[in-house]
């Protein structure tokens, strides 16, 4: 019998709206925090500072419009610097990570100063962290959601308060930097926050629906993702200059007090009432972000586990099919940056250190790499924000030693990690012969090397079962199977929920080994003509969906589920997921 192995890639189907608002989730939540920052860092000479980084923002969007231009399977630092040397792109997604475990910290410690916890947010965030760690334990299927529902609101009350500020007649005060250069340089440095948002969707190219006229052989994004960076840096950049402009009309006093300041500032150009409404929605903003963060942080640990990159324990899957080492790093690691670091300057300068190193790497990759069909004055303009973004880097490393060793103690632990339990041969992660699906995914059919000659019937076409064993659904199928003189393909899905390509071998994976071989001997004892196959998968449903109809199978079988209301909740129900997405023509059995 002929056997196959599947690798299944995410299917293209994130639209540029989504990957908008999902972008704004980090870029948008900046002005929560820099505003305040840049109060504490430079008082009524805050706004000279900020167009600063306003422009540094339209900068590195503008370059990483094109990053994703090059790169429509995935573009994030960990791809790019790895063209150059693997250890190189290990650096470069520590570096990332250490960007997403403080994001994680930052915005959930500044969520609860927006709800006006004060002293108390702290606390509250860590509790939060690990509230978020045991919804995860399910699949990340809530990543990004609030952020999309929360993306309208939030301009909706930060427009408002910028159109007050602007029509009021409160007094203003503007200054010019009194200090030097190296010490408006370092204020300038200090401010320098979420950024990490575009090394997020330079990430999100591989599952961009792609650009129309473009191929499944060659897919483009670029259009997509320029009006993602494109809405959101703009709206950023706007909003940012504004509520910068409005500095100059707040009360001296209130710059002691810089967590929280987009409340502040509505509460004294507007009223108490419309600053609640503000720290309200920022805040559930804020708490998005940590959700997405801590998912973000589980996909990179796990791609690099399936590069080999990391030790195997981080592919180790639980119940529901997430790696629970990674995520068990995404929660911790953010907590013990709380737990240590206070304040919001404190917090900062450690998010900075981790995500403009991991901008410069990644950048400076490209601009580098003499096979990227990159015009001459693109790869110019590149590597000046790469040498730009180095300086800001090695500033804050030797202006804030504690940054540095958060960045150096991460990084350190991350290599030796990798180099102590690195394979010696790492197992390329294409599959082979692989035919496209509809959607812009991709299924990868790999006949085993050993193929026995079937002498059973197999005319009454194609039935599908997808389970996890000899279930009450599976030997329906093979009795109609049998019934039909039909072919059995016998669906074996490795579940793995995470926000990333997963790629799996039926030879790492012993369970599913003992139950096809235990399906095999039934075959032969029935006399069913049968094709055992194996898949691992970000979603079931999907996979047993774009599987049917790309064998053209007549009939799918499934058992029923289970699972308690709750976890169905939260994973989803496969059945339902299927009976919504199968073709018409395909029909649906649901033994059990």
């Amino acid at each position: 019998m002929s056997e196959m192995v599947i690798s299944g890639s995410r299917p293209r189907n994130l639209g540029w709206l989504r990957a908008a608002a999902l972008l704004y989730g980090d870029w948008g939540t900046s002005k929560a925090y820099v505003i305040g920052l840049a109060v504490l860092l430079a008082g009524y000479a805050a706004p000279i500072y900020l167009a600063g980084i306003i422009a540094l923002t339209f900068l590195v969007g503008c370059n990483y419009v094109w990053v994703c231009k090059f790169f429509p399977e995935g573009g994030g630092v960990y791809h790019a610097a790895r063209l150059h040397s693997p250890r190189l792109g290990v650096i470069g997604a520590l570096l990332l990570l250490a960007g997403y475990v403080v994001t994680a910290s930052l915005s959930a410690y500044e969520a609860y100063n927006y709800f006006g916890l004060g002293e108390e947010a702290p606390r509250w965030a860590i509790l939060t962290i690990f509230a978020m760690g045991v919804l995860n334990a399910f699949g990340p299927r809530l990543a990004g959601g609030v952020a999309v529902y929360l993306a309208l609101p939030a301009v909706l009350v930060l427009l408002g308060l910028s159109g007050a500020g602007l029509f009021s007649g409160h007094e203003r005060i503007m200054m010019t930097p009194t200090q030097g250069a190296w010490e408006g340089w370092k204020i300038f440095t200090g401010m320098v926050l979420a950024l990490s948002g575009v090394e997020a969707v330079a990430n999100m190219t591989g599952v961009m629906k792609a650009d129309p006229g473009s191929s499944a052989e060659k897919p483009s994004v670029h259009h997509q993702a320029r009006k993602a960076i494109g809405l959101v840096m703009i709206e950023v950049c706007l909003i940012t200059a504004v509520l910068g402009l409005m500095i100059a009309g707040m009360p001296k006093e209130s710059f002691l007090h810089p967590e929280s300041f987009l409340r502040t500032m509505a509460d004294h150009y507007i009223s108490p009432t419309y600053g609640w409404v503000v720290g309200m929605v920022v805040g559930l903003l804020l708490l998005s972000a940590v959700n997405t963060a801590i998912v973000a942080m589980v996909a990179l640990l796990f791609s690099m586990a399936q590069d080999g990159d990391l030790p195997p324990a981080f592919t180790f899957l639980n119940r529901q099919g997430v790696p629970w080492v990674p995520l068990i790093a995404a929660v911790v690691l953010p907590v013990v940056v709380l737990e240590s670091t206070r304040g919001l300057e404190a917090l900062a300068s450690l998010y900075a250190i981790g995500v403009t190193g991991a901008i410069c790497l990644n950048l400076g990759s490209c601009s580098l790499d003499r096979n990227l069909p990159m015009k001459g004055w693109q790869r110019t303009i590149m590597a000046g924000t790469a040498v730009l973004m180095a300086g800001i880097w090695v500033t804050i490393a030797v202006t804030k030693p504690h940054a540095l060793l958060f960045a150096v103690v991460l990084c350190g632990v991350g290599l030796l990690l990798r180099e102590g339990y690195r394979p010696k041969a790492v197992v390329a992660r294409e599959p082979e012969g692989a035919i496209p699906m509809a959607g812009g995914g991709k299924v990868g059919l790999r006949e085993e090397p050993e193929r026995v000659v079937e002498e059973f019937a197999e005319d009454g076409g194609r039935i599908l079962v997808a389970a996890h064993g000899m279930t009450a659904s599976a030997k329906y199928a093979f009795e109609e199977a049998k019934l039909r003189g039909a072919r059995l393909y016998f669906l074996f899905v490795r579940e793995v929920q995470v926000a990333a390509e997963v790629v799996g071998r039926l030879a790492d994976d012993a369970e599913a080994q003992r139950m096809l071989a235990e399906v095999k001997a039934m075959a032969a004892t029935e006399q069913v003509a049968l094709t055992p196959v194996y898949c691992t998968a970000n979603k079931a449903s999907d996979m047993i969906v774009e599987l049917a109809a790309t064998l053209g199978a007549e009939l799918v079988v499934l058992g029923g589920t289970r699972r308690g209301v709750l976890v169905n909740l939260l994973r989803g129900d496969t059945v339902r997921e299927v009976s919504t997405n199968l073709p018409e023509e395909i029909r649906l059995v649901v033994v059990g």
